[in-house]
């Protein structure tokens, strides 16, 4: 019932020793893929929004002309799943340009507006913009910290001296579009997420907010056969 902590120099060598295990790992999985591409897996991280609105056909797509590839989905925030990719858990992941560590090597996937989202009866909704101070200026709904929608706004927040006044937090998709509906917040959420609802109004900000959306591996590690086999399928399609 001891507490057991590594010595300083334990906190050292532990970091070497992971990416030594790793390399191993990946020496091994690169000898085995010498024969052809009937076996492998591919763990790719892919953040709530973009897996519920863009990512579904293409997985399929992928999972139909690959059937003997292993493929598992990870959904998180995309500081979650960054980490979760250094530390050797995920082979690729979706992130924001914006955030792509020197560690990482990363290929633009999608070039996509974050708009604001109001109810029909918003005050907002007749304009043709709006403003990061009237933005500011209302309640919130926003992802949980961690996610990139929710790492763009508190950026803009701090470059603009305010605090965000939040109302809900909560990273489900259909209960923010719920609560925009009811009246109780408004949002900002990608062009992709609400096209097809007609119970919401997008609007651009005053100064439209475009973000590059790419998927990305470790700069030091092997890309197996078949997670390059999904990053060529993927930025195909």
């Amino acid at each position: 019932d001891r507490k057991v902590i590594l010595t300083d120099e334990g906190q050292r060598l532990l970091p070497h020793a992971q990416r030594i295990l790793q390399a191993v790992q990946e020496a091994e999985l690169e000898m085995k893929e010498l024969k052809e591409l009937t076996q492998g897996s591919v763990r790719v991280g892919i953040p709530g929004m973009l897996g519920s609105y863009y990512f579904p056909p293409i997985l399929m797509a992928f999972r139909h002309k690959y059937p003997d590839l292993t493929l598992t989905v990870f959904e998180g925030g995309t500081w979650q799943l960054q980490q979760m990719l250094e530390q050797g858990e995920l082979d690729l992941t979706v992130i924001v340009r914006d955030f792509v560590p020197p560690n990482l090597e990363a290929q633009t996937l999608l070039h996509e507006e974050m708009r604001v989202i109001v109810p029909y009866d918003h005050a907002f909704a007749s304009q043709a913009s709006v403003s990061l101070p009237d933005f500011f200026g209302e309640e919130l709904v926003m992802f949980r910290p961690g996610y990139f929608h929710r790492k763009i706004i508190d950026r803009l927040a701090e470059q603009a001296g305010v605090t965000p006044k939040i109302g809900f937090e909560t990273n489900l998709l259909p209960l923010i579009k719920s609560i925009i509906k009811q009246g109780f917040g408004i949002s900002t959420l990608l062009t992709m997420v609400v096209k097809e609802d007609a119970e919401l109004i997008d609007l651009p900000f005053e100064q439209p907010l475009w973000l590059d959306l790419c998927i990305a591996w470790r700069r030091d590690s092997y890309l197996s056969r078949a997670n390059r086999a999904f990053l060529d399928f993927v930025l195909a399609e």
